[in-house]
């Protein structure tokens, strides 16, 4: 069920329509002031370009992390392959004993 959930974003007012835990889009405005605030330094007013900046680093942010999890699971594949390789070559080759 949508709702909308008002939150501040560079001392801006904006809605969001969001079937999302209040406290959730509230922790992700949260993220997204400390990113324009780190990018602005000194000055009070976030620009339309500040903002468009403040989104890049995310996004950056978002594949740097997508790739990172491709590698993982390509990681953890590769390694069960060869660990279920190694338990039928076990399993297939002549008890000793």
């Amino acid at each position: 069920m949508k709702r909308t959930i008002k939150v501040h974003i560079a001392g801006q007012p904006y809605q969001v329509r969001s079937d999302a835990d209040e406290a959730y889009v509230q922790s992700l405005a949260e993220m997204v002031n400390g990113r324009v605030s780190a990018l602005l330094g000194n000055r009070q007013v976030a620009t339309q370009s500040d903002m468009v900046l403040t989104a890049l680093q995310l996004a950056d942010e978002l594949e740097h992390e997508r790739g990172a999890q491709r590698t993982l699971r390509s990681q953890v594949r590769d390694h069960a392959k060869r660990m279920l390789d190694y338990l039928r070559r076990q399993a297939d080759s002549p008890s000793k004993g």
